[in-house]
């Protein structure tokens, strides 16, 4: 979750300036930006999302990341998505062997200070992974997940569920997202869900 510019420097001083770092920072273009903190129901989601992913992936070839896993996008963007997902064994930077090259799928847990920028930039800089298949957006405030799939000529079809009967397919993973499951222990609100499109 970015919060603000903290500063100017190249790449590689930005590297080691975030292996001694107590909190998270994303790198684009020279600036760095400071993450804040997330609230509990968006790390609830969160916990949610990786147990439910991890639970129908099983024994496959694909490993489930939590958020401290940066991931390098060839646009130049480094960055921590709150989930990613990598099939068929993870590629890491040849100078930087803890950064992530090849997510499948990457999933952002939707807050209001970053929407636009998940919505966005960010998504605009994730579309340059060649291995991305599918993005998923999840509302914190509401029971709504969104889907992004890339198809041929680097369209991406968008899906979304709403309510806690709502399900959504992940073709990438071969697997279905149950909002029920994802907001397990989440209080919100008590009103209907309100759509989106992009």
């Amino acid at each position: 979750m970015v919060a603000r510019r903290q500063s100017h420097m190249p790449i590689d001083e930005y590297l080691d300036f975030e292996r001694n770092s107590d909190t998270k920072h994303e790198y684009l273009d020279g600036e760095v930006f400071a993450m804040a903190g997330a609230s509990p129901n968006h790390n609830i989601i969160t916990s949610n999302t990786i147990t439910h992913l991890n639970n129908q992936i099983g024994e496959r070839n694909c490993v489930v990341f939590a958020s401290d896993q940066m991931i390098k996008t060839p646009s130049g963007l480094y960055a921590y998505p709150d989930i990613s997902v990598v099939c068929g064994g993870p590629h890491y930077d040849e100078t930087a062997s803890e950064i992530l090259l090849n997510p499948t799928l990457i999933v952002e847990v939707l807050s209001p200070s970053t929407e636009n920028y998940d919505r966005g930039e960010k998504f605009r800089h994730f579309k340059t992974i060649s291995t991305l298949r599918e993005y998923v957006l999840i509302a914190q405030d509401t029971y709504r997940i969104e889907r992004y799939a890339y198809q041929a000529g680097s369209d991406w079809l968008f899906a979304n569920a709403m309510g806690l009967n709502g399900e959504i397919v992940l073709k990438s993973l071969d697997i279905t997202l149950e909002l029920a499951r994802l907001y397990r222990n989440v209080d919100l609100p008590t009103r209907p869900p309100q759509p989106h499109h992009p």
